[in-house]
């Protein structure tokens, strides 16, 4: 399989530690085989060993201490940390009186802060992993990232549904049964079918409650697990300054891997049109925005802006700096840029954009008409968020 190098940095000076969070099957533990190849590698997907830490966690002080002074001065690798909680206090203990380093790596911190485990209390960076994105890829197909989606063992392999289908049932089976996120596992399953096909619009959590046969309540606390694990992100409505024009309540939810979310409602693109390929292409660029965002250490926030009368901004970011527009067609008429000429005229962005399928750029007034590959390239050598 092509070996792919990541663009996530982690750079940690002397006594710094870090955490690695990023859901499954991103590639935190290729990468971290890779990039720190001198360290000393703690793997609790390993049973014996999990079951030997959570018995005596002083068994990773008494190892640790026993080596080589040379190989302690590497940052130490411990993956999948969540299933043993109980080791991070000997690493609290072991950063503060031997000043070792870790990385901590994990799909989930939700199992961590229910257990009131210790999180170090600032003495790691965090970090997270991402799917694939389009600086790491030689060049993109764009109906293949959207089928396939970018977990990068699915967007390289020919057998991605058989992948996809495994993961969503892998996923429900062992981050939420098996790490005890929820006793009603059939409840949840319901939910997030319902998910998919309410995937990227206003979260309706009575409706969904409805066809999951749960109350609203729980519908909420189902979503803060996917949250929590990483496997999606809410978008909450932009209100910079409150409008009774504006619906300000209602988030937007989009699950972390275009393909993941095309498995569960059993989509499949064959061509560069029509509604499932607008709402595929608008949560790619989402993902763009999310993973540049973060590998940036820029941090911006991601919002959604909508009007009761149905005009609708895709994604503002920060405080209002900048406005997208995500239309999956090849021509952009005047009346798909009602939506960003009237977020202007509220807040007066520095930039509006339009990301489209239309091959040649293009200018209306202040909004700029750009083709995908221009916005993303411009993206990520720092032309859009700065």
């Amino acid at each position: 399989m092509e070996k792919i190098s990541r663009i996530l940095r982690i750079n940690l000076p002397a006594r710094q530690s870090a955490f690695l969070w990023g859901p499954r099957k991103t590639g935190k533990s290729t990468y971290l085989r890779d990039i720190f190849r001198r360290s000393l590698y703690f793997d609790f997907l390993k049973t014996d060993l999990v079951l030997e830490f959570i018995k005596r966690p002083s068994l990773l002080r008494e190892q640790l201490l026993a080596k080589d002074k040379r190989l302690l001065e590497y940052p130490i690798i411990l993956d999948e940390v969540q299933k043993v909680p109980q080791v991070l206090d000997e690493v609290h203990w072991l950063i503060e009186n031997k000043d070792l380093r870790f990385i901590l790596c994990g799909s989930s911190a939700r199992k961590l802060r229910k257990g009131k485990a210790n999180l170090l209390g600032g003495r790691a960076w965090r970090y997270e992993m991402f799917p694939l994105v389009t600086p790491e890829l030689k060049d993109i197909h764009l109906l293949k990232a959207l089928n396939r989606g970018l977990i990068p063992d699915h967007y390289l392999s020919d057998d991605y549904r058989k992948s996809q289908k495994s993961y969503v049932q892998d996923y429900l089976k062992e981050e939420v049964f098996a790490e005890g996120l929820t006793r009603n596992l059939p409840a949840f399953a319901r939910f997030f079918d319902a998910v998919g096909y309410t995937h990227g619009e206003l979260t309706n959590y009575s409706s969904i409650a409805r066809d999951a046969g749960v109350d609203a309540k729980t519908v909420r606390e189902y979503y803060q697990i996917l949250v929590d694990t990483l496997l999606g992100r809410m978008v909450e409505p932009f209100k910079k300054r409150q409008s009774r024009q504006i619906i300000s309540k209602a988030p937007k939810f989009y699950l972390f891997d275009v393909g993941i979310a095309g498995a569960i409602i059993k989509r499949s693109l064959s061509e560069e049109r029509g509604e499932a390929f607008g709402r595929a292409f608008e949560h790619f660029i989402f993902m763009e925005l999310a993973a540049h965002a973060s590998y940036s250490e820029l941090n911006y926030t991601i919002h959604f802006w909508r009007t009761k009368s149905g005009l609708e901004v895709d994604f503002v970011l920060g405080e209002g700096e900048v406005s997208i527009e995500v239309k999956g067609q090849r021509v952009v008429d005047n009346k798909d840029l009602r939506g960003l000429a009237a977020f202007m005229d509220e807040y007066q962005p520095k930039k509006a954009l339009v990301v489209s399928l239309e091959t040649e750029e293009r200018v209306i007034g202040k909004i700029r008409i750009l083709p995908w590959r221009r916005f993303l390239e411009e993206l990520w050598t720092g032309g859009i968020v700065k």
